[in-house]
C-alpha cells in the first residue's frame, strides 16, 4: 500500500472514533507518562488497534493514543514513542506525526528524558530545546517526497518556535523555577555514551543527548507544524560526574524532572 495510504487509512480509523479536528499534538517521552493523566481523557486508542502504526517495545512506554483536553485545549497525546533503535524505520517511528497532521494538529509539543552534556545542568532539572544536531544515519525525509506532505527540501533555520521557547522560559520565571535552554543532539542508541563520546558531543555543540525527538521534528517541520522541545535531564555526561546509568535510574530522575515538564507544558498549552 501507498505511504499517503497508509496514512489515510490511519487517519480514517481515528476519526470514525473521534471526529473532531485537534490543533495541539504531545509527545510523552520516557518516564513522563505521568503528564497523560492531567488530561481530562475523552478517547483512548491502543497503537495496536490502529492500521499501520508501530507499537512501542520500550517498557516505559505505555502505548495508547489519547484525546480530550487539557488546559481548556482540545489535545491529542502520544503515550508513548517509537524510536531507531527498536528496529523500526524513520517512516515507521514519525508514521504518527503524519497522522497527527492530518488530525489537525498545527503545534507538536515533544518531551523527552535525555543525558546532560553541559556543566551547569543537575540530574532532574528540564531543558527547554533552542536546536538540534541530527546524528541519525537514516533521515525520515529520505526518498520519495510527497508534495502534499511538504516540501522537498525543508528549511530547518528554526525549527523549534522561537515564540514558544520565550513563553515557556516566562513560565519558569513566573514560578521561580530554573529552566535551561540549549542544543539536542540526537544519537541512534540503544547504548548510552562513552565518556569520549560525552566530550565530543560537548565540542560539537550539544547541551544534551538522547535517543529520539529529533525525527519527529523533521517530519513536523517538513509538515509545517510549529514546534517546542522539552528534555528531563535524567543522567550527566560531564567529565568527572559521569556514572553507571540503568533504567531505574532514568526513570527516578525523569519523575523528579516530571512536575516542571507538565507544568510549562500545561501553562503553554493554555496561552496557544
Amino acid at each position: 500500500m501507498d505511504y499517503l495510504d497508509q496514512i489515510q487509512e490511519a487517519v480514517s480509523f481515528i476519526q470514525k472514533l473521534n471526529p473532531t479536528e485537534v490543533p495541539i499534538g504531545i509527545i510523552l517521552g520516557t518516564g513522563l507518562g505521568n503528564l497523560g493523566n492531567q488530561i481530562e481523557v475523552e478517547l483512548e486508542i491502543d497503537y495496536k488497534d490502529i492500521p499501520h502504526f508501530p507499537v512501542s517495545t520500550v517498557e516505559s512506554h505505555s502505548g495508547k493514543l489519547i484525546f480530550g483536553t487539557l488546559s481548556g485545549k482540545n489535545v491529542v497525546a502520544m503515550k508513548g514513542r517509537f524510536h531507531y533503535y527498536e528496529g523500526y524505520s524513520m517512516k515507521e517511528v514519525t508514521f504518527p506525526v503524519r497522522v497527527m497532521k492530518k488530525l489537525g494538529v498545527s503545534t507538536l509539543l515533544v518531551s523527552n528524558a535525555s543525558g546532560g552534556l553541559n556543566p551547569a545542568q543537575e540530574v532532574g532539572e528540564v531543558m527547554i530545546i533552542t536546536d538540534h544536531i541530527n546524528l541519525f544515519t537514516e533521515n525520515p525525509l529520505r526518498g520519495k517526497n510527497y508534495d502534499e506532505l511538504g516540501p522537498r527540501f525543508p528549511d530547518m533555520s528554526d525549527a523549534y518556535s522561537h515564540d514558544l521557547i520565550e513563553k515557556a522560559m516566562k513560565i519558569g520565571a513566573k514560578h521561580g523555577i530554573k529552566l535551561h535552554k540549549g542544543v539536542y543532539a540526537g544519537v541512534e542508541g540503544p547504548n548510552l555514551e562513552t565518556p569520549a563520546e560525552y566530550k565530543y558531543l560537548q565540542i560539537i555543540g550539544g547541551d544534551a543527548v538522547g535517543m529520539s525527538t529529533v525525527p519527529e521534528v523533521l517530519v513536523a517541520r517538513h509538515s509545517g507544524m510549529e514546534v517546542f522541545g522539552i528534555s528531563a535531564i535524567t543522567d550527566l555526561g560531564v567529565e568527572g560526574r559521569i556514572h553507571k546509568v540503568d533504567i531505574a535510574y532514568v526513570l527516578a530522575a525523569a519523575a523528579k524532572a516530571e512536575p516542571v515538564m507538565s507544568l510549562v507544558i500545561r501553562e503553554l498549552v493554555a496561552q496557544i
